[in-house]
């Protein structure tokens, strides 16, 4: 039996598209802050595991993704952006990756 290497956080494709926060929406600026501090959260679904069911991020093991809904001004619902965070440690993330279509496409979030 020959021995594993640890699994280390997956570098993002350099070729996937990419937003600065500063081209995130104040929504978006403020699920960043509400991350790092661990909450308080909106949403139950807010810090649940991602699946990755649709293979457009980097592939890890299940529950290295959690998800964070974005506010929509104006929706009495959860709408369709989201923040999605890779890592073992979710107020400190390896990655997040904006969608605004409810996982068709991500961008890799810039500092």
């Amino acid at each position: 039996m020959q021995a594993r290497a640890p699994q280390t956080a997956a570098l993002p494709d350099p070729a996937v598209a990419s937003v600065f926060t500063t081209g995130l929406p104040e929504q978006g600026h403020e699920m960043l802050v509400q991350i790092r501090q661990g909450g308080p959260f909106r949403y139950e679904k807010d810090g649940t595991v991602f699946g990755n069911r649709e293979r457009l991020l980097p592939d890890q093991k299940r529950g290295y993704y959690r998800e964070y809904t974005v506010p929509t001004p104006g929706l009495n619902h959860r709408g369709a952006r989201r923040i999605v965070c890779g890592g073992q440690r979710p107020q400190r993330p390896d990655a997040c990756y904006y969608t605004e279509d409810h996982y068709n496409s991500f961008k890799l979030i810039l500092q």
